[in-house]
């Protein structure tokens, strides 16, 4: 089987990652072309990779001939259209979050991909494939622990981007946390509030941080997260399970630690997104490709969170905003999936 032919749209941090991922560390995969509003950077980038061409616009670059697959790392404010384009030309796509940026949007794009009937949309929610996730969720579906109750969550940043506001600490980070409850349960979040603690001083003029979000599933387990994106100190992602027969922990950069008996442990903490979650991105996108590459044979392109889940998470954090905004729980309003033919599958 040829390798995949992957055009790689946005050059920035991730995309540029990406475009080296696939390029050193990815089997079975090529990168074709790139594109980016800045043409420059598309053009050196293209130039070091052999057979790759820079195209200026994105939608020119999924229809072209010479690509496959495509690989979104474009703003997110751009993604409807591309996913669009990507449908109509039945390639398919793994698009960093958001999906789309607001749930109407996000809903369009999971019906279009249910009228083209064939799964070829996977969204970035890369902690799926860490290996402690991926433990943690193991242990959940085993039993051992019984019945999961809790999840209590912390995700920290050393620092956010000058341009980072309040709703973005809940479209940007809880997104994940909100992906991984999600993941974690098997089952969809019914409410949230998102409310607002003693405000850090060091944070930019404007952003309210720290938030605490607390969300409920349908079945009523409860959900907290601590959102501090500006600590100054490192980056932080932990997530603890109670459940009736015990708990478990990840995220102190020791594996799994487990509460039945006590543990020890310790280690540093690291000091960004890439360093932490590197290994899940190469994981992420190596299975991903793996999967583009099967899918005429079984008429599935995608192997992780599709575009059902990408529509999910936006409806969560919409209301999620407008809780920070009240103060007050917000129920989370979803179509069903049977209303507009999208399988469990």
């Amino acid at each position: 089987m040829s390798d995949l032919r992957v055009a790689v749209l946005g050059v920035g941090v991730m995309g540029a990652d990406h475009v080296a991922r696939i390029t050193s560390r990815i089997s079975g995969a090529r990168v074709s072309v790139v594109s980016d509003y800045i043409t420059e950077k598309a053009e050196q980038i293209a130039a070091e990779i052999p057979g790759c061409r820079a195209i200026t616009d994105p939608l020119d670059a999924i229809a072209d001939p010479a690509v496959d697959a495509v690989v979104l790392a474009t703003p997110g404010a751009t993604h409807e259209k591309q996913l669009l384009t990507c449908l109509e030309h039945a390639k398919p796509v793994m698009c960093e979050k958001p999906l789309t940026t607001d749930v109407e949007t996000s809903l369009h794009v999971v019906k279009r991909e249910a009228e083209v009937g064939r799964k070829l949309i996977q969204v970035g929610f890369m902690r799926r494939f860490d290996h402690e996730y991926a433990q943690l969720k193991a242990l959940l579906d085993g039993g051992e622990l019984g019945r999961p109750l809790m999840l209590h969550c912390v995700h920290r940043n050393p620092a956010v981007p000058p341009n980072f506001d309040s709703a973005m600490v809940v479209r940007d980070s809880l997104v994940h946390e909100v992906d991984v409850t999600r993941f974690l349960f098997d089952e969809e979040i019914t409410s949230i509030q998102v409310i607002t603690p003693a405000r850090n001083p060091s944070a930019p003029e404007g952003l309210t941080d720290p938030q605490i979000a607390i969300m409920r599933t349908e079945s009523g387990r409860h959900v907290d997260v601590e959102l501090f994106v500006t600590t100054g100190v490192g980056y932080e992602v932990r997530t603890e399970v109670v459940a009736e027969k015990g708990s478990a922990m990840i995220g102190l950069d020791v594996g799994l630690i487990r509460k039945t008996p006590p543990a020890q442990w310790g280690g540093q903490i690291t000091p960004g997104f890439r360093e932490r979650f590197g290994r899940a991105y190469d994981a992420e996108v190596q299975r991903w490709v793996d999967a583009a590459r099967r899918g005429a044979q079984t008429g599935v392109y995608v192997d992780g969170p599709g575009a059902w889940d990408g529509y999910a998470a936006a409806t969560v954090c919409e209301a999620g905003v407008e809780s920070l905004r009240s103060g007050l729980p917000v129920n989370v309003a979803m179509v069903s999936r049977e209303s507009i033919g999208v399988s469990e599958a």
